[in-house]
């Protein structure tokens, strides 16, 4: 793992983090859920390659936060939350390749979770 490879980890996240909130404001929901997606992903991922110099080459939200919880305490409290967790996973599947349009109340719901509880708890491990 190279310093680096973490930051830029780090700065997609919050570019990703800046677009969703963008692409909500434009009522572009589907593209928005997506871009949610993505910055806890790459967060996650950045989390753990700083902690560890690696992290699996994974896509499920899930797995990356039991993965960070092995090793970070405090990260656990993310699955309190495991339903808007596993809805923000599917939007990596459902906002490209489904025929499923995401709702402004849905992406306004992923955004909260977001800001108000996953940034925090992350931010601090």
């Amino acid at each position: 793992m190279s310093f680096e490879e973490a930051e830029l980890l780090r700065l997609r996240a919050e570019a990703f983090l800046r677009n969703a909130e963008r692409l909500y404001a434009e009522g572009e929901y589907d593209l928005a859920a997506f871009n949610v997606e993505q910055y806890c992903q790459l967060m996650l991922k950045y989390k753990l390659l700083l902690k560890t110099g690696t992290y699996p080459r994974t896509h499920s939200l899930i797995r990356l936060v039991k993965e960070l919880a092995k090793i970070a305490r405090g990260a656990e409290k993310l699955l309190e939350d495991i339903l808007i967790l596993t809805k923000i996973e599917d939007a990596y599947i459902g906002s490209r390749y489904l025929p499923r349009r995401y709702e402004r109340e849905e992406v306004e719901a992923m955004l909260r979770f977001v800001k108000e509880k996953f940034k925090p708890i992350v931010d601090e491990l």
